[in-house]
């Protein structure tokens, strides 16, 4: 197996991360610096800066696969292969996966995918009330008529958005938690105030946190999470 593949299944990094991390010869095999294209086998010490790169252990008797990712800004959330920095490939995984939900281009942060097509559109559905919090830069100070005013509703795409939770999280900063998922609503939203976002980031889906995992990585979710999501669907 090439070391970024393998590098990549293990959770760690991308492959494109991957390379990266070789070309700047902080990758070592046996102890030798690694190059780009190598192959490992099973029982290969791979490390980076010196650590000891671990091997994912699989869940027992997981049917599915189910992926909470850091997304990084330019990676698009599609699987179709013709659109360069799409997210599957970015990942690389060895299950054919895909995203639930989306997340703008210019976005970063949490995004769930899984290998189960038949839970997402259960995730999506509006009626299930799923919460997503996210954290905004903005061009302008945020005012307490802004926060306001976003929280109660605003027009796009021709209809109301549903009313949300905000908060001041900076002079130009605000906490923000939505119910739906409208293609680019809180960019639009704010849009509608005469305001421009300038870092847009989502910290939590539900019960699930970004946490401390690092832009680029990703990780399986556990059995308490995926409980937590839709209690009793999920398919192992």
């Amino acid at each position: 197996m090439r070391i970024n593949k393998h590098m990549s299944e293990t959770g760690y990094c991308s492959r494109r991360e991957a390379d990266e991390l070789i070309e700047q010869l902080r990758v070592t095999v046996n102890g030798e610096i690694a190059h780009l294209g190598v192959e490992v086998a099973d029982g290969d010490e791979v490390r980076i800066d010196g650590a000891f790169l671990q091997a994912r252990t699989k869940k027992k008797g997981r049917k599915h696969v189910y992926i909470a990712l850091n997304k990084p800004t330019g990676v698009t959330c599609t699987t179709e292969e013709s659109v360069s920095g799409n997210i599957v490939d970015f990942i690389g995984h060895e299950q054919r996966i895909f995203p639930i939900g989306r997340l703008d281009k210019d976005s970063d942060g949490l995004i769930l995918l899984t290998s189960n097509g038949d839970i997402v559109n259960d995730i999506l559905r509006a009626e299930n009330h799923h919460e997503k919090e996210y954290l905004v830069g903005l061009n302008k100070p945020v005012t307490p008529d802004f926060l306001s005013a976003m929280a109660k509703g605003v027009v796009i795409h021709g209809k109301q958005t549903l009313p949300c939770r905000t908060a001041r999280i900076a002079k130009f900063g605000f906490r923000i938690v939505l119910t739906q998922g409208l293609n680019r609503q809180i960019r639009l939203m704010s849009a509608a105030f005469g305001y421009r976002v300038t870092e847009l980031r989502r910290i939590r889906i539900d019960n699930i946190k970004l946490g401390a995992l690092k832009i680029g990585q990703w990780r399986n979710l556990t059995d308490s999470e995926l409980k937590g999501l839709l209690p009793g669907r999920f398919e192992w």
